[in-house]
């Protein structure tokens, strides 16, 4: 069974995302827990967090999922950049834990600079969040998509992050296949999914994934373009969407679709046609 979500809203109030997820057919979910465009946090009230907590309780969705905002970078070559983003990612860190989120994603950044001492950086940040942070909240690297000076885009780069980082306890990876695509991972057939499977376990081990970001991708293979597409209707397609699910090193993680809202298809019909391409009847 392909355990499915979507990235949902937290307007209004936290406790509301878990219902927008019910609503869209969800069995996990994923948030931000703030604004992810501003660097200001309005503080988490212990109502409100158990609110929070009641609602996924009480929907039975997880695991639940916390993404970092758009603004921090972790790679960043600029001190104060580098500083408040360090600040931003162990906020993120503590506010997950008051809400029972098990995982935050995170972007690894961009480096002007030298992608390696972005690398470093990036090590540097999370031991210094980590170090301040005493909770077991699970710190997701996302492979990025090979936009320039981007860090994290080639997987021996977050095999190299996750080795420096060294606390396996606390540290795992997000998969998106948008990304992956974009930075010319093939992942249009079965031989191709196979093939980056293979290299994903030679350098950090399948098991490291907890997280699928399931999207598909409106740029060619290699392009470096990050714009996702509904799934199938993409650059991947349905083909290659149906080998990530249904490869036996892939199918039990769950998968979170961050694809576009339009006209053509919501949230509830992209999760159908995931269950449908992972084998399952779509009712």
């Amino acid at each position: 069974m392909v355990v499915a979500g979507v990235h949902v809203s937290i307007a209004g109030s936290l406790d509301q995302a878990a219902g927008r997820a019910v609503e869209r057919g969800c069995d996990c979910f994923q948030i931000f827990t703030k604004n992810p465009r501003g660097w200001a946090a309005k503080e988490i009230s212990d109502k409100d967090a158990e609110a929070f907590r009641n609602a996924v309780s009480a929907s039975s969705l997880k695991p639940v999922f916390a993404h970092m905002p758009y603004l921090p970078n972790l790679s960043s070559e600029k001190p104060e950049m580098y500083c408040k983003s360090v600040d931003a990612l162990l906020l993120e860190l503590q506010r997950c834990s008051l809400l029972g989120i098990p995982y935050l994603v995170t972007h690894l950044g961009h480096a002007a600079d030298d992608t390696s001492l972005g690398r470093d950086r990036v090590i540097s940040a999370v031991l210094q969040a980590f170090d301040q942070d005493p909770s077991d909240v699970t710190l997701l690297l996302e492979n990025t998509a090979g936009e320039r000076n981007s860090v994290g885009s080639r997987l021996e780069e977050i095999a190299t992050v996750l080795d420096g980082i060294g606390d396996k306890s606390r540290t795992g990876i997000c998969f998106d296949t948008c990304h992956a695509f974009a930075a010319g991972y093939d992942l249009r057939t079965p031989d191709d999914v196979s093939s980056v499977a293979e290299q994903i376990d030679t350098l950090f081990g399948l098991s490291r994934i907890a997280l699928i970001h399931l999207n598909d991708a409106k740029g060619a293979c290699g392009s470096g373009l990050d714009r996702h597409e509904h799934i199938g209707c993409g650059s991947i397609g349905e083909q290659g969407i149906a080998a990530v699910l249904q490869h036996q090193g892939f199918s039990k993680i769950p998968v979170i679709c961050e694809t576009p809202v339009d006209d053509r298809r919501g949230d509830a019909e992209n999760i159908a046609v995931v269950r449908r391409l992972g084998g399952e009847d779509s009712q």
